[in-house]
């Protein structure tokens, strides 16, 4: 069955850590460790609570604030360090705006609040995606089955028409798992050859 819909993963695929020295002087300032800061940013510490939309960006400052014992206005200046090697790779949003005119794309990212706001607003991507399926909006993370079903409806596609492009093995396992097809992303060059072989091999083209 030829592919239909094609999923994409924004932290580490889309949006990707291109300079690490931020990160690690921020962790060394702040006397953690680049890991445990990044469990406590990304909210692994409070069992994702920000991501599943169970908390507002408020209290996941005030909680990183009283962590780190800093004032909830620092936060904005660590958050500025934290991130402040992330890129958006642009080339690739390029490549899904011209799947889009024969496929429809869309995101489906365990993701705080702000990724609407980033995407339609900030990065001013919103064009290059059908459905934007947020983790913090639908109250459901990767690798959960709920969400990959949540998101094969909204797109109205059936599993072996859809396929998923992420960085981490256990959202990829989560989408198989479904029947979807997915790929492990690397760099964008091996996810773009692997997602145009898969075309191309379900398709019958060589």
């Amino acid at each position: 069955m030829a592919i239909k819909t094609i999923f994409w993963d924004i932290g580490g695929v889309l949006e990707r850590t291109e300079d690490h020295n931020p990160r690690a002087a921020l962790a060394d300032r702040l006397g953690w460790t680049v890991p445990d800061l990044s469990r406590l940013i990304f909210g692994h510490t409070d069992h994702f609570r920000i991501q599943l939309g169970e908390i507002g960006p408020e209290e996941h400052y005030a909680n990183i604030a009283e962590a780190l014992d800093i004032t909830p206005c620092g936060v904005d200046q660590v958050f500025a360090e934290f991130f402040a090697g992330d890129q958006l790779d642009r080339a690739l949003v390029e490549y899904i705006r011209s799947l889009k005119q024969d496929y429809t794309t869309a995101v489906i990212s365990n993701y705080t609040v702000i990724l609407r706001e980033k995407i339609e607003n900030q990065w001013q991507i919103g064009d290059a995606f059908d459905e934007l399926i947020i983790s913090s909006e639908v109250g459901m993370m990767k690798p959960a089955p709920g969400i990959f079903y949540i998101a094969l409806e909204k797109t109205s596609t059936v599993p072996e028409e859809a396929v998923l492009i992420d960085d981490f093995i256990q959202n990829v396992e989560g989408a198989h798992n479904v029947g979807m097809q997915a790929i492990l992303f690397e760099t964008p060059a091996q996810a773009m050859n692997d997602l145009n072989a898969l075309i191309n091999d379900l398709t019958g083209h060589n």
